[in-house]
């Protein structure tokens, strides 16, 4: 719909900002203008304005602005035709129409806002009345103050099938079973009221409106909570639960936390943290994704510890990816198993539930943590699919920027999972241009560090890197990190690094002249001629390309070897002392990872041989 900027422009005049501004900020009178704490950022000291004459509010600390309208859908979060429409209201104006159909539903719309406001106001009746008492009695068990009852709206719906059709027949039987009050069987039998036996509390829309209800039986009996169906008002897929009061909330806050149920909301809301909605019975949808980035940038969801919540929580983060964006995300928080957040505010209070919302897990975390632990990793083709799955989740992405950023880290998750651990990195130390190794720091390491590799092994190594100098700038720190077994080779691998490191890709006549310097030609010189070393970039008539590749996977393979037998021996020392199974699983899979590493360094001693 386009309006016109006189009817805007009237809208504004007929409009008293600090009337409105005031209804949720205590402003202070400052000359002709109003002051306040700004409710957009922290502050102490009142730098936020307001102006009745230029209908205009500023914070001269954060330099947010706006009239009347971006009030409501900044303040609020309110879309821009529900903003006008509230302040066309409040004014006595009325909103031009598109055309005659919107007129209608605009007109039959607000017939139903009217039954359901009917419709709270009676449930609310009769929670305070006799049939109540259960009710009542319920809500003080859980904990529900009477200001939260207030807040909330709670009511109770008497369990009999006609008694609200009858205290609001002037609505009429069509309109109460439009708005979902009224359930009409098939055929042509009286319709009936649709909750009973039931506390009852409404959901709202962004602007406070009743538009439907949950209801929650008090006995057993399933379901355990009953929502309205979908109706004109009420689509469940496009609202949230406590969206009207969160919103302002979310803003102060800077955050907003999604959980799974109604009372989950309540109870937070009561422990003052206000910043809280749920879906309404079904998976959070894009309509509902779309409306939580605008209360906050990342959304924290909080869903119960249990298999149904962190499969709830893993479609959200499903649904979610292909929107992400710089400054879209979600991030999880996950409740102790067996707990919702009732249950962790009455055992440990705000603060046990703030310690959650403070570490929370981001999406790429959980993505990965979901697909890492789908299935075992046994086999290549386990491998292979992890990998397959990460991709997918990654392709889904639609933001190109995000979308390299999911990649370059999931994989980089997924070596670090596949392969031996790394060890150690080594450093850069001691005089410019001279490179020496960190020495390891562990017991572990020390014990495995040091003459791990054989001579003869060390000595096929250093001829490759002599054959093949260029591969040296770029897996510098893996070079760096062989245990090699003696002085003497350990001089010349530092001496080829040190002039990687001032040089970058080396090529043959640059070793000799760094070589020379160093005074390790003649060491160099021997290597050169050795025979019988037997690995592919050993062999001068080898495939170029096929040596490199040879020469780097066995660099990779014996650098990991000391952090993977560390990481072995502590799993072991684990395993020993507690029987932990985590502790077994972890040897086992450091067990086959070493046995992978030793089977591939054969197989390339082989292929060489042949």
């Amino acid at each position: 719909m386009s309006l016109s900027p006189a009817f805007l422009d009237e809208l504004r005049a007929r409009t008293s900002l600090s009337a409105l501004v005031g209804r949720t900020l205590k402003l202070q009178k400052a000359g002709r203008e109003f002051k306040a704490c700004c409710p957009f950022h922290n502050e102490k000291t009142p730098s936020f304005y307001v102006n009745d004459e230029k209908g205009f509010w500023h914070c001269f600390g954060c330099g947010v602005h706006g009239d009347a309208i971006r009030w409501l859908t900044d303040q609020r979060g309110l879309p821009f035709m529900d903003a006008v429409k509230e302040l066309a209201e409040a004014a006595g104006m009325e909103v031009p129409a598109a055309d005659p159909r919107a007129q209608e539903r605009a007109e039959r719309a607000a017939g139903l806002h009217e039954v359901m406001s009917a419709g709270q106001a009676w449930f609310e009746e009769q929670l305070g009345g006799i049939e109540g008492a259960e009710a009542r009695a319920y809500l003080e068990k859980r904990g529900i103050s009477e200001a939260t009852r207030r807040r909330f709206g709670f009511g109770f719906a008497p369990d009999a099938r006609g008694k609200l059709k009858a205290a609001l027949k002037r609505f009429g039987n069509e309109a109460l079973v439009e708005s979902g009050l009224l359930i009409q069987p098939d055929g042509e039998r009286e319709p009936y009221d649709r909750f009973r036996g039931r506390l009852t509390f409404p959901i709202r829309d962004r602007r406070g409106r009743v538009i439907a209800f949950s209801a929650r039986i008090l006995g057993a009996g399933e379901p355990k909570y009953l929502n309205s169906p979908d109706t004109p008002l009420f689509d469940k897929g496009r609202t949230l639960f406590n969206i009207d009061k969160a919103a302002a909330a979310a803003r102060q806050a800077n955050r907003v936390v999604v959980v799974e149920g109604q009372m989950d909301v309540i109870a937070l809301d009561q422990a003052g943290i206000a910043e809280a909605v749920a879906p309404l019975g079904t998976a959070v949808t894009e309509m509902q994704l779309a409306l939580l980035w605008r209360l906050a940038p990342c959304p924290l969801v909080c869903f119960d510890g249990d298999a149904a919540g962190q499969k709830a929580a893993i479609r959200a983060a499903l649904r979610a990816l292909p929107h992400i964006a710089p400054g879209r995300s979600l991030a999880f928080v996950t409740l102790p198993a067996g707990q919702d957040p009732d249950d962790l505010i009455r055992a440990g209070g705000r603060a046990a539930f703030e310690a959650l919302l403070a570490k929370p897990e981001p999406l790429v975390q959980r993505l990965w943590k979901h697909e890492a632990e789908a299935e075992p990793l046994a086999t290549p083709e386990a491998k292979a699919g992890l990998r397959r799955r990460l991709l997918d989740h990654v392709s889904a992405i639609a933001d190109p920027d995000v979308r390299d950023q999911y990649r370059a880290d999931l994989l980089a998750r997924f070596d670090a999972l596949t392969r031996p651990p790394a060890p150690a990195r080594a450093a850069w130390q001691g005089r410019p241009g001279r490179f020496q190794p960190r020495q390891p720091v562990s017991a572990a390491a020390k014990g495995v560090g040091s003459g791990s590799l054989s001579a003869q092994t060390a000595r096929a190594v250093l001829a490759g890197l002599l054959l093949h100098p260029e591969v040296i700038a770029d897996h510098s720190e893996a070079i760096a990190a062989l245990p090699l077994p003696d002085k003497g080779t350990a001089d010349l691998r530092d001496a080829l690094l040190s002039g990687a490191l001032l040089h970058g890709a080396l090529d043959p006549a640059a070793v000799d002249t760094i070589l020379q310097a160093a005074g390790a030609a003649s060491l160099a010189e021997k290597l050169r001629r050795a025979r019988g070393l037997a690995f592919s970039f050993t062999r001068r008539d080898a495939e170029p390309e096929r040596a490199r590749r040879d020469l780097v996977l066995v660099i990779d393979t014996l650098a990991a070897r000391p952090g993977l037998e560390a990481a072995l021996a502590a799993a072991t020392a684990r395993l020993k002392e507690d029987g932990d199974e985590a502790a077994f699983r972890e040897q086992q899979r450091l067990l086959q990872a070493r046995g992978e590493a030793e089977r591939q360094l054969a197989a390339l001693i082989e292929g060489a041989a042949g």
